[in-house]
C-alpha cells in the first residue's frame, strides 16, 4: 500500500511539473500560449493583446475604403483591453487569437483577396524592414477553423529595395488539409509550390518560417524541416513577417471565408 501511495504521489508531482513547464512564460517577446488549453496563463475573457505580445505587430482588416483597408496600430492592439472586433478577437472557449477574412471584403490595391492579418513592426512603432543577412524566424501554433478553399497563414514579404510588391514566400493551408509553401521565383513574380504536410481542418499544428545566411529559407512544419534557396534577385530587398488569415478566394459572400486561430506567435532576429 505504501509503495502504491508513493507511486501515485510521484505521478502527481510529474504531472504538475509538466503542467508548470507548459505554463511558464517563454522568453521576452513571445506569447504565453503553447496549444489549445495548454497554458493557464491564457485568459479567454481578454482581448488578444492580453495574451499575446502585440507590440511588434499592426493589424490590417478587410474593411475600410476600396483599396485602402483599415489598419490598427500596435498601440491599440496591446493589453487586456486592446482592440478586438468581428475580424480579430479572442475565442472565449480557448483563448485563441482568431482572424476572420470573408470572401467579400476590402482589399489592398495589389490583391483581389481580403485579409485579417498582422504585419510585423518595430517596438518603436516603425515598420519592420530587415535585411536577408542574419537569422530571422517566426514561429506559430495554430489551427484553421474553417476555409472555403485556400488561406495564407504566414508570409515573408518584400519591404524596401525596389518596386516589387510580392512576397518572398507564402505558407498556404488548403481545404484538403494540405500545407503548401509558395516560394517566389523573382521579385517580378511567379511562384513555385511545395507541399510540406497535411493536417485536417480544425486540428492544431505548428510552423517555423525563417531565413538565414542571406540565401536560405528554412521551414519547419510539425517537426519536419525543409530548406529552399533564395534567388539572388531578392538580395536588394528588405523583408518583414506577416501572419493571420489572408483568404485566397473571393466572391460576393460575407459569410464564407477563412477563420484561423493562433495559440502561439513569436518573431526573433539575430
Amino acid at each position: 500500500m505504501r509503495m502504491r501511495t508513493l507511486l501515485t504521489s510521484l505521478a502527481t508531482v510529474t504531472a504538475v511539473t509538466g503542467a508548470l513547464a507548459l505554463a511558464a512564460p517563454a522568453a521576452s517577446g513571445s506569447t504565453h500560449v503553447n496549444g489549445v488549453g495548454a497554458s493557464p496563463l491564457v485568459d479567454p475573457t481578454v482581448a488578444p493583446g492580453g495574451n499575446f505580445d502585440l507590440g511588434v505587430w499592426q493589424l490590417q482588416e478587410p474593411v475600410g475604403s476600396p483599396g485602402s483597408p483599415t489598419t490598427i496600430s500596435s498601440a491599440r492592439l496591446q493589453g487586456a483591453n486592446g482592440f478586438q472586433d468581428a475580424y480579430f478577437y479572442t475565442d472565449t472557449r480557448d483563448g485563441a487569437m482568431t482572424f476572420w477574412a470573408p470572401e467579400k471584403g476590402v482589399t489592398t490595391p495589389n490583391s483581389n483577396y481580403a485579409r485579417s492579418e498582422l504585419r510585423e513592426m518595430n517596438r518603436s512603432g516603425s515598420a519592420a524592414n530587415w535585411s536577408l543577412s542574419g537569422t530571422h524566424t517566426m514561429k506559430a501554433t495554430l489551427r484553421v477553423v474553417s476555409v472555403t478553399s485556400n488561406v495564407c497563414v504566414g508570409q515573408i514579404h518584400l519591404g524596401t529595395g525596389g518596386s516589387s510588391t510580392k512576397p518572398l514566400l507564402e505558407l498556404y493551408y488548403r481545404s484538403s488539409g494540405d500545407i503548401v509553401l509558395g516560394t517566389e521565383n523573382s521579385p517580378d513574380g511567379g511562384q513555385t509550390l511545395h507541399t510540406v504536410g497535411n493536417v485536417a481542418v480544425g486540428k492544431t499544428w505548428n510552423y517555423t518560417i525563417g531565413v538565414s545566411g542571406g540565401n536560405t529559407i528554412n521551414l519547419t512544419v510539425n517537426g519536419s524541416t525543409t530548406h529552399y534557396a533564395i534567388p539572388s534577385s531578392f538580395n536588394a530587398y528588405k523583408q518583414y513577417f506577416k501572419a493571420g488569415s489572408y483568404n485566397q478566394s473571393s466572391s460576393s459572400s460575407t459569410t464564407k471565408g477563412a477563420r484561423v486561430a493562433f495559440y502561439g506567435l513569436t518573431v526573433s532576429h539575430s
